[in-house]
């Protein structure tokens, strides 16, 4: 049975406070997949490596036949199993091995979602990183109640795929309210 004040950000950004400073987090947007209680893992969303999907694709030994999604940036998806990609899509859809995170939307880790879209199919939007986030138990709601992080639902399809990766910072912020510059160290020690 889940504790009525336990905590469950899954499907959230968490958007790191000017106080986080670990230079693996800092000024990051990391999507969460799955918190509960045994931790929390998810993607950081605005970390590009400097690499298409058609690059990622040419050094796994697959052509690449979307146009729509070759020009793709891969990210860095946070320090657990760099070497690994992790596909977040949407629709669905049926992989090997992927974790439903709603209705919608999954993380897939499984090669047959990238042979899919070699082939020209596979999902409709989708974002790649290498590597995860990985929290312990009750270590994400210790950082958050420590202020190292803000944390907002994810509400739309738009707000996970569409935005640019220098953007989505800044947009996470806005469905909060809160202006980039209001976070600055600076304000208030005049």
């Amino acid at each position: 049975m889940e504790n009525a004040n336990t905590m469950n950000l899954s499907r959230h950004f968490l958007i790191a406070m000017p106080n986080l400073v670990d230079p693996i987090f800092a000024k990051s947007l990391t999507y969460v997949c799955e918190h509960n209680e045994k931790g929390a893992m998810g993607v950081i969303m605005n970390r590009p490596l400097g690499m298409t999907l058609t690059t990622l694709f040419e050094q796994i030994d697959l052509e690449m036949h979307r146009p729509d999604v070759a020009e793709l940036p891969v990210h860095f998806g946070g320090p657990v199993q760099t070497d690994r990609g992790f596909v977040l899509h949407t629709p669905l859809g049926d992989w090997q091995s992927s974790l439903i995170i709603s209705p919608e939307i999954g993380l897939t880790t499984s090669k047959d979602i990238l042979l899919a879209v070699s082939e020209g199919k596979g999902p409709e939007k989708l974002f790649v990183s290498l590597g995860f986030a990985g929290w312990e138990a009750g270590q994400l709601e210790k950082e958050i109640f420590e202020n190292s992080w803000l944390t907002v639902p994810v509400e739309t399809m738009q707000q996970l795929f569409d935005i640019p990766s220098e953007e989505r910072y800044a947009a996470a912020l806005a469905l909060l309210g809160v202006d980039v510059a209001m976070l600055s160290k600076e304000i208030g020690h005049a």
